[in-house]
């Protein structure tokens, strides 16, 4: 039986209907692929073949997410990555080829919320898909959080909007759900694998895809990423929100903390492999 279809927030400008999701990879195969195993799972889902199509199709689609790959002829998905950015908060999940780290770090920085390596399942694909989509959906949700504000920093769930001393704060979706999920347990220690299993909505995974995310998020709310006042490292474990005394979640400025690090040598704990006959192969070379 057809799965009945995703369905968009009834929130928001885009009337409600199956959410679209736009391919964009430069090989037949595995766009034909990704793309029937969306639309089983209920969604809309457009193509592109390369960088420049992409932004085109993007514009004349408006997706609610984009799979972009990394290599595409014409534009690299990492310079597309970015024009969406510069668009709109439309979430990304990049497809890079396994073994290229740097790209999914890069791609990682340039705003994509997500990356799954090649050879990968289909069926895992649909899944970040879904992860990512609900994460977005459910700050729309009836009874959303209240507003949440300590050290100068302010982050409205039901409007998706932050700011620190007034000013608007330019995050990707994971960057703002990070960001909450700490001003939620201030003073709390988390370690990778929490903040994988709490924010992204995963019980396994590439840990470097979190210290990404928190060098990012520091460059955006510390006034000196290099020597950050507010989320600190808490060595052997993870990360901590310090929040001012006598801040009582309320706005300040942050004015204490510990050491700092420059996330250099995290621990990985990559995806077991999938052997099954599924497997969305890697692009032949030349």
């Amino acid at each position: 039986m057809q799965p009945s279809p995703q369905e968009r927030p009834a929130a928001g400008p885009a009337a409600p209907g199956p959410l679209r999701v736009l391919v964009v990879d430069d090989d037949p195969t595995v766009a034909e692929v990704v793309a029937g195993y969306l639309e089983r799972g209920g969604y809309v889902v457009g193509r592109a073949e390369d960088g420049p199509g992409a932004l085109e199709r993007a514009a004349a689609f408006r997706p609610d997410l984009v799979v972009l790959d990394l290599m595409l002829p014409g534009m690299d998905g990492l310079e597309v990555c970015r024009r969406l950015r510069a668009r709109g908060p439309v979430p990304v999940i990049m497809l890079t080829a396994r073994g290229d780290e740097d790209d999914r770090i890069l791609g990682l920085e340039v705003g994509a919320d997500d990356y799954v390596t090649k050879p990968f399942s289909p069926r895992e694909l649909v899944l970040r898909v879904e992860s990512v989509l609900r994460r977005s959906r459910a700050a729309h949700a009836p009874g959303a959080v209240a507003t949440l504000s300590a050290a100068g920093l302010r982050v409205d769930p039901a409007a998706r909007r932050a700011t620190k001393g007034g000013a608007e704060l330019a995050l990707t979706l994971r960057e703002f759900d990070l960001l909450a999920f700490l001003l939620r347990h201030p003073g709390q220690a988390f370690g990778r694998e929490e903040l994988m299993r709490e924010v992204w909505g995963w019980e396994f995974g590439d840990l470097s895809t979190v210290t990404v995310h928190i060098r990012r998020l520091r460059g955006k709310v510390e006034d000196d990423p290099a020597k950050p006042l507010l989320i600190q490292t808490v060595w052997g474990l993870g990360y901590r929100l310090d929040v001012p005394e006598g801040d009582g979640g309320g706005a300040g400025n942050g004015t204490g903390g510990a050491s700092a690090d420059r996330d250099s040598g995290a621990p990985r704990s990559d995806a077991p492999s999938d052997a099954r006959s599924d497997l969305v192969p890697p692009r032949a070379e030349g």
